[in-house]
């Protein structure tokens, strides 16, 4: 049987996953999304969102109990529990420019090395036709709406924030075509954040 793949991210309440000079301030915790998907083998990502994300998750995993450098707090547990699965799981970097991806290091998984590139979307199609776990779409917007774009994600799951930036980079902005989606759950937190769980409508669902 394929492999779900799910989308989860944090947006604003106008659809923006961060502000127009990058501004990501109003989200509390990177790890929250994690939290949201069960039995994760394998993590996608975009090679322009890789860098920083390689670094910081890298740092909190080499030093968890120290201030991180990237934002000038000490990591919290969810985040040390993050670092933590996220270096011992496969790790899939969607990109044409990059050269090499350095973190994870680790044993081959199901999906091959720790961490590694692939140019194209067609063998990303081919990984998700193979049995195993769910696949945990990371981000950023440019590859989630690629990805959208090639009917390949089965859910979409969103940590909406109260918080309105006016512009920015639009989580769907780069979707090319109509899609229906149907709503599986929607819940509020106590801070004010909504966490809805959309399926895609795609052919042969």
């Amino acid at each position: 049987m394929a492999r779900t793949m799910i989308a989860a991210l944090q947006v604003s309440l106008d659809g923006f996953t961060q502000g127009p000079r990058g501004e990501k301030d109003w989200v509390d915790s990177w790890a929250d999304a994690l939290e949201l998907i069960p039995d994760v083998d394998t993590f996608v990502l975009g090679g322009h969102m890789y860098p920083d994300y390689g670094a910081y998750w890298e740092s909190i995993h080499a030093n968890p109990d120290r201030v991180s450098p990237f934002d000038g707090r000490i990591p919290t547990k969810s985040e040390v529990a993050y670092a933590r699965l996220a270096a011992r799981t496969p790790h899939i970097v969607v990109s044409t420019t990059l050269e090499s991806v350095s973190w994870p290091t680790g044993s081959t998984g199901p999906t091959g090395p720790a961490a590694r590139i692939i140019r194209d979307v067609a063998e990303l199609r081919t990984l998700k036709g193979q049995a195993g776990k769910n696949m945990y779409v990371v981000g950023g917007a440019t590859l989630v709406a690629s990805l959208l774009n090639e009917d390949l994600i089965d859910e979409v799951r969103l940590i909406v924030h109260p918080v309105v930036l006016g512009q920015g980079q639009a989580l769907f902005g780069g979707v090319n075509k109509r899609l229906s989606l149907e709503l599986v759950q929607a819940t509020s937190t106590e801070s004010g954040r909504l966490i809805v769980t959309y399926q895609t409508r795609r052919k042969g669902r």
